[in-house]
């Protein structure tokens, strides 16, 4: 097993490098340029977010989408992904997922326009999009269509399931005893009761979770930081120094050198946000819009609330409690943070890891379901969701580090195609964007 840990860790390091870095971030840059700042308008891309009624084709609202996406981003990678990043790239790493959210916000606009623009109407009637249909319609290039959704669906597994599964299950057990197999059992039952009822089943669920979930976590995450608030000042200038120094000493503890804080924050918030990954826009692709910017600006918002506020939220209290120094590593960083204040803490990282996990686990079957229908037709809907009830069960029992290293080398793998096209086709974003948003098109 250390072998195999061993061998996929070389792997990630390999394609997370220098070379995805540069190409995530910059396309992130680029797109803000192009776009004249598009985060400028995201108080008017969540106004829209909220509105509920039909606005044109698709299978479920706006907002059901939104949340949908939310759902599948809000998970392990605003909490254990955090404390993740921390441990490895040390305090500086906060701030570069906070950056990538920033900037992310652009990326994630641009997708879902482009996955609303290229989707496609099936034979029974249901919308189908994402970059592979962008890939395959708008660039016209289906073998790297064919492969971004052979990485989804392999993706999936990882980043949306087992990663999801494995926290909670040694959350658990660490904390109440309870053994990954009883834990894995439960979470194994509840993904079946939704995920075979397909994307409208999904939607409802995640309507009503994602908004209670959410605020639950941030108000929490709010009475830990004022309970500990003299040490924000050094906490908010320890992250900021050590994000360009890489030599924040606290405890005895070096912290890691300026290359591994990009890398580990670039890497946990695309493993949050999922800017440029290009999963959200296949649930984006569903939702019922009058036009592609509309639904884009709904998007973009996904990026907003899940690494703008929440990401930074778990990075401040992690930072801030300096846990971080003793050599703990994952949940049991987080959870070593949260405990800094009895009953309060533990309840909200329970309570909002549990919530993000199912939620994640939730909104990542229908990418990988999507993917797979691209690729084998409706055919393999039925199979997927199977087999995706069964993966919950293997990530409970499976060890974090490869757990961790398999989502990372999936992501990279699938980033790779959806950049691309992104950059090929920024004309018609920008097209897109001038036409129903700057210059006020209905």
């Amino acid at each position: 097993m250390q072998g195999i840990e061993s061998i996929l860790q070389q792997i990630s390091d390999v394609i997370w490098g220098w070379p995805l870095i540069i190409l995530l971030g910059g396309t992130h840059l680029y797109l803000t340029f192009r776009l004249k700042f598009i985060q400028r308008y995201i108080g008017k891309a969540i106004k829209i977010s909220f509105l509920r009624e039909r606005e044109g084709e698709g299978d479920i609202s706006q907002f059901g989408a939104l949340t949908t996406a939310l759902a599948a981003t809000i998970g392990t990678g605003n909490i254990v992904g955090v404390a993740t990043a921390v441990a490895a790239g040390g305090p500086g790493a906060v701030l570069w997922m906070w950056l990538t959210g920033v900037f992310g916000i652009a990326t994630k606009y641009s997708e879902a326009v482009l996955s609303v623009k290229y989707r496609i109407t099936t034979k029974d009637g249901s919308m189908a999009g994402g970059p592979m249909y962008v890939l395959e319609r708008g660039m016209n290039a289906k073998w790297l269509g064919v492969l971004f959704a052979i990485f989804t669906a392999i993706a999936a597994f990882g980043i949306g399931n087992m990663v999801q599964a494995n926290s909670i299950s040694v959350l658990v057990q660490d904390t109440f005893n309870i053994s990954p197999w009883i834990s894995g059992i439960i979470m194994t039952i509840l993904t079946a009761v939704v995920i075979l009822g397909g994307i409208k089943s999904i939607a409802k669920v995640c309507q009503k979770l994602v908004p209670f979930m959410a605020v639950f976590y941030i108000i929490g995450c709010l009475i830990l930081l004022v309970m500990h608030y003299a040490d924000l000042p050094a906490t908010i200038n320890l992250i900021f120094t050590s994000a360009f120094t890489g030599q924040a000493v606290i405890g005895g503890f070096l912290g890691a050198g300026m290359k591994e804080a990009i890398r580990y924050g670039v890497a946990r918030g695309l493993f949050s946000n999922e800017s440029g990954l290009g999963s959200a826009p296949i649930v984006a692709a569903a939702a019922q819009t009058k036009n592609p910017v509309r639904q884009a600006l709904v998007s973009s918002t996904g990026t907003f609330w899940d690494t703008v506020v929440v990401c930074a939220m778990t990075g401040l209290v992690i930072v801030n409690s300096g846990e971080w120094v003793n050599g703990y590593r994952g949940a049991l960083l987080t959870k070593a943070a949260f405990s800094d204040v009895p009953i309060v803490g533990p309840a909200v990282l329970s309570i909002g890891l549990l919530t993000f996990v199912f939620s994640t686990i939730l909104g990542w079957s229908y990418y990988g379901e999507k993917a797979a229908e691209y690729l084998f037709g409706t055919r393999a809907v039925t199979p997927y969701r199977y087999l995706w009830v069964l993966a919950v069960m293997l990530g409970s029992v499976l060890t974090l580090p490869i757990v961790w290293s398999f989502a990372d080398i999936a992501n990279g793998l699938m980033a790779i195609p959806n950049l691309i096209s992104l950059l090929v086709l920024s004309r018609v974003i920008v097209g897109e964007t001038k036409e129903f948003l700057w210059n006020e098109t209905k």
